[in-house]
């Protein structure tokens, strides 16, 4: 066989995708569906993506040749496993927002931000995300909830894109966790 010719495995894709207690998988020619006690999730798999139940495991194979086939086999059982992992566990993420005065507020399916804009600043939350705001953190952390691992990253992007942090004071809406570079601001010396 050719170099060419031979079918490359993706190390990440030949990996067969485990099935926790309490969920099920629904492989169809449409795509993939996965029932948990966290949600109900179903996806359309990338064209060329093949997906089969092995007992209680999901294996996944791609029908392209060449470095098609690993890309797209690592990339299938990547969706796999996220939405397996979201249906058994869910996906947590929560922001930090660091001002004075950055405050935010939930009202029915809408968080209200306070950024120190000269307009007001509304997240209408999508029907799979569940948000929280703590008692104790005066409105300055928000944990947002959901089965769906694309959907609440696309939501905080969303929301960070409000006030993205800077890094001469620090100020914005962040991960918590994540570190800022900061810079060093201009000084009054040698100026005239």
């Amino acid at each position: 066989m050719s170099e060419e010719t031979a079918i490359r495995l993706s190390r990440v894709g030949k990996r067969p995708v485990p099935l926790p207690k309490g969920v099920t998988v629904n492989l169809t020619t449409a795509g993939v569906e996965v029932k948990g006690p966290k949600g109900q999730l179903q996806k359309k798999l990338p064209q060329g993506v093949l997906a089969k139940k092995d007992g209680e495991a999901i294996l996944v194979t791609a029908d392209a040749t060449g470095a098609d086939h690993a890309r797209l086999q690592g990339l299938g059982r990547a969706l796999i496993a996220a939405m397996v992992k979201g249906a058994a566990e869910g996906y947590e993420k929560i922001l930090e927002l660091h001002g004075t005065g950055y405050r935010c507020e939930i009202k029915g399916r809408a968080i209200h931000f306070n950024l120190g804009l000269s307009h007001p600043c509304t997240f209408e939350l999508p029907k799979s995300i569940e948000a929280e705001i703590p008692k104790d953190s005066k409105g300055t952390v928000l944990m947002l909830r959901s089965a769906d691992k694309e959907a609440i990253g696309q939501a905080c992007a969303t929301i960070i894109r409000f006030r993205p942090p800077e890094p001469y004071g620090g100020k914005g809406i962040r991960h918590r966790g994540e570190n800022i570079r900061r810079k060093a601001g201009k000084t009054g010396k040698g100026r005239k």
